[in-house]
């Protein structure tokens, strides 16, 4: 049985919580032993996975023991997942057993091709049951056969199918956002069947609409609010938001809530358009009041900035308590109806549902930029496809309360296709539940502090996207005459060929923060490796090319490094030394026992693709203060080693490079990406980075995605399943370094007097 970090507190008993016990159902190879990892890494909930392959002291037991162990951890409080295959009924049957009135009981069936279960299967080593190999691809088969799918019929509250790997990471960022408080909505998720029920949260945004009517004439569509109409919710389960009050009163049907239609050929089919969402007003449970007066204020001021573009905030219900108290209030400060409306309809379906073309479109995300949750964020990813997760990630891992991120969206999207939606800006505003990251514990002058900053990042964004689109339109509008003669298609290729453009400037710029000059290149590492809560690093290069410089916008919090650098003076209590061309500190969350930073003072000299031959002598400098540093701690302890090296990839400015003991005891080193960035080829060696110089001018930059690699010992190669696993193991590990690291001075350590290392 193997427990998280977390699960070590025991966890105390509430009448509102209750324990959750997972069912994964998959064959060997489909991922169910990483999933438990991912989600016990992240997640605040005391999970323990209960594997019936290591239940005996690290070895494999028995079913009755898994049962055993699992009534325990419930009976503590503790959420379970049961990690064994569980293909059938009868294997699960005694597991159902378990559950009660204070117990949820889910299923998770991992149901991935049997082609890549089976390879995944044969080409694992050190495998907690020692199925791998030639022999798994049989067992694999004939598990499969005798699969049989669960049903709630079963006992089960909630039972979650994934079919690929954009369904599985949906999934672990689902679980992984579980609170100890909070709990899942019941039914059937993800299965490819028509009747099957969709997840509320996804659902709301999914609904069918009635087809919209013309309004009679564009003068009273631009006095009322545009909405669309949709058909009622029959399912019990959902509750719309309460009808508005206070300063909105009460909205009659006819008093702007006429329900009409923009189509491509009218002259609103022109106009730059942005819909967002009312932020933090839901999972993160803002006061709508505060939230209203603080959207009103933000539209007034940015309205008067925006030309002939305009803002539209939706919400899907027309009962929104949100809607009704901005329009009352918009109505009241004389705010323009052509540049401001609301707007009743699905965000990801504007133009072909309600016939509002907006595009762009504001994204309330996660804090992780993740797809998956509910919601806003849910819909918006599942509507634009992989497309937008892959170009986010391009952009940046992580988001900071407060700030928005301008992502254009690839032609080949389906939300660009059939809405015509070029950018989506992702937004993260201030969290008022106290079961979600970053709580604020109901400070409200921080919150809209924070709120007001948010709003103000994403018009920001919108603001850039159209001033760079304008120059485009003006040239389109000429080449193909008025809009008003435009075929949808034609209206659409116009879009495409608009925005191009703009996107490229989009890609430069990067992550709107309050103040416009403040740009992100990536994600955190050293010093900034906590400042959002993001521990990856970012992805930007090639596997084995050579990688050339190129200009880049970098986030305030990846400036930290350059601003040391630069003027070390400011910084003499963080400093350990100072010289016209190095600046060494302490990296401020350090991955190791000892762990520090030797930083070039060369101005835009800011990472190892920057370097050429004209730095070499610079880099001999820092490797001579590295070692220099290396030795006199070896000197005080001669137990430890150190390696020199650079990130091929890093996400801070200023070249720096990384003085690193391998002990790697450090409580801030937490995850995968952390420890391969230092264990795979990512890192560079000091040595070999100065050779290459020497001869080629610049160096060889390594893959990101070997980040993702499997966890394996620096020392005996053996694998593990995850960073407690691992880090147990090499407290005890005596193997000796492998060889290529024994040579050419890639690591620092004392000798033994035969030469051999300690």
């Amino acid at each position: 049985m193997e427990v998280d970090a977390e699960s070590s507190i025991k966890c105390e008993k509430d009448e509102q919580s209750k324990a959750i016990m997972v069912i994964l159902v998959g064959a060997p190879g489909s991922g169910k032993s990483t999933f438990c990892d991912l989600v016990m890494e992240a997640s605040t909930r005391p999970w323990v996975r209960i594997c019936q392959d290591s239940i005996g002291a690290g070895k494999a037991g028995t079913k009755t023991q898994c049962l055993t162990a699992a009534a325990a951890a419930l009976k503590d409080g503790k959420s379970v997942f049961i990690d064994r295959c569980n293909l059938d009924m009868e294997q699960r049957a005694n597991f159902m057993k378990l559950g009660s009135p204070q117990v949820d009981m889910h299923a998770l069936v991992l149901d991935l091709p049997a082609k890549l279960c089976i390879s995944r299967s044969v080409k694992r080593t050190g495998h907690e049951g020692n199925l791998q190999g030639g022999k798994a691809a049989a067992v694999v088969n004939r598990m499969l056969q005798k699969k049989e799918l669960p049903k709630l019929s079963e006992g089960f509250s909630r039972i979650t199918f994934c079919q690929n790997e954009n369904d599985v990471q949906g999934a672990i960022s689902i679980y992984s956002a579980l609170g100890p408080m909070d709990s899942l909505p019941s039914g059937c998720f993800g299965q490819k069947n028509p009747d099957t029920k969709i997840q509320l949260g996804i659902m709301k945004f999914l609904k069918k609409v009635n087809t919209p009517v013309n309004t009679a004439s564009r003068e009273n569509s631009s006095k009322d609010s545009v909405t669309t109409d949709f058909v009622k919710d029959n399912d019990s389960g959902f509750k719309g938001p309460e009808d508005a009050s206070g300063t909105a009163g009460k909205v009659k049907e006819h008093e702007d809530l006429a329900v009409g239609s923009v189509n491509c050929d009218s002259s609103f089919g022109n106009i730059p358009t942005l819909a967002f969402p009312s932020i933090s007003t839901a999972d993160f449970q803002f006061d709508l009041e505060k939230a209203s007066d603080i959207i009103v204020e933000k539209v007034e001021e940015f309205v008067t900035k925006l030309g002939n573009a305009r803002l539209v905030l939706v919400d899907l219900s027309r009962e929104s308590k949100i809607l009704a108290l901005v329009r009352a209030k918009a109505r009241w400060k004389n705010i323009n109806s052509d540049k401001f409306l609301t707007f009743v309809g699905n965000i990801t379906r504007l133009y072909s549902e309600g016939g509002l073309r907006c595009n762009v479109i504001a994204n309330a995300a996660n804090w992780r930029l993740k797809p998956g949750g509910g919601g806003v964020n849910a819909a918006v990813y599942s509507a634009a496809g992989p497309d937008l997760d892959v170009a986010t990630k391009e952009r940046a891992r992580s988001l900071s309360p407060g700030k928005a991120l301008v992502v254009p969206l690839p032609s080949t999207s389906p939300l660009f296709i059939r809405e015509g939606v070029t950018h989506v800006i992702h937004v993260l505003g201030p969290n008022m539940n106290p079961q979600r990251p970053n709580f604020l514990n109901n400070d409200y002058m921080k919150g809209c502090k924070i709120l007001r900053e948010a709003y103000t990042s994403v018009f920001d964004g919108f603001a850039s996207i159209i001033s760079f689109q304008e120059p485009q339109h003006k040239d389109t509008t000429e080449r193909h005459g008025s809009a008003l003669s435009e075929s949808p298609l034609d209206c659409q290729i116009s879009c495409m060929n608009q925005y191009s453009n703009a996107d490229q400037k989009v890609k430069r710029e990067g992550i709107y923060e309050s103040e416009r000059n403040k740009k992100c290149k990536g994600l955190q590492e050293e010093c900034g490796s906590e400042a959002t809560g993001a521990t990856d690093i970012k992805e930007n290069t090639s596997s084995g090319k050579k990688n050339e410089s190129k200009p880049a916008a970098w986030g305030s919090w990846a400036q930290a490094l350059y601003r040391i650098a630069m003027q070390p003076e400011k910084h003499k209590d963080t400093v350990l030394e100072i010289s016209d061309d190095i600046v060494l500190l302490n990296d401020l969350y350090p991955k190791a026992k000892k762990h520090l930073l030797v930083l070039a003072r060369c101005n835009g000299l800011d990472q190892l693709a920057d370097v050429r031959k004209e730095h070499l002598e610079l880099l001999r400098t820092m490797h001579a203060v590295g070692l220099k540093w290396a030795e006199k701690y070896l000197s005080e302890d001669k137990t430890l080693v150190f390696r020199l090296g650079y990130h091929s990839c890093p996400s801070m400015r200023q070249l720096h490079l990384h003085v690193i003991s391998q002990d790697f005891n450090s409580e801030y080193l937490r995850n995968k990406k952390h420890w391969n960035s230092f264990n795979s080829p990512f890192f560079r060696d000091s040595v070999d980075v100065m050779e290459e110089i020497d001869k080629h001018g610049q160096v060889t930059l390594e893959d990101d995605r070997l980040l993702t690699m499997e966890l394996r010992c620096h020392r005996c190669r053996s694998a593990h399943p995850n960073i407690p696993r691992l880090k147990s193991h090499i407290a005890q590990c005596q193997a000796p370094f492998p060889a290529p690291l024994l040579q050419n001075g890639r690591l620092v350590l004392v000798l033994e007097k035969d030469g051999t290392a300690q």
